[in-house]
């Protein structure tokens, strides 16, 4: 069954960076529990460094930064200062790009 031209062609969409868009703020932060004990050290820095990755991959999604391309290590670390935590790493900075990339 032949299928229209018209239908074949994307439909044009209008991209949401170029809006601003309210970030909304958690009221009070999650209550932190203790990490397990025993682990060597590398383990706690790559766990802790997944954590503030994983809430900056989150902070530009919401406000509208959808690829990975568009997250600079300056608008990730505009972020950082946005929520709240201490200004990422080169090595944090490509794991949140990892983040958006893979998790799309």
């Amino acid at each position: 069954m032949p299928v229209p031209a018209v239908a074949l062609k994307p439909m044009p969409v209008q991209p949401t960076t170029k809006r601003a868009v309210q970030l909304e703020m958690p009221c009070e932060p999650v209550a932190k529990r203790p990490l397990p004990p025993g682990r060597p050290r590398d383990w706690y820095v790559t766990h802790n460094r997944r954590l503030k990755a994983m809430r900056l991959a989150i902070a530009l999604l919401d406000s509208g930064v959808y690829l990975p391309d568009q997250a600079r290590n300056e608008t990730i670390c505009g972020m950082a200062n946005l929520i709240g935590v201490h200004a990422p790493s080169d090595t944090t900075c490509h794991m949140v790009r990892a983040f958006m990339r893979y998790n799309r």
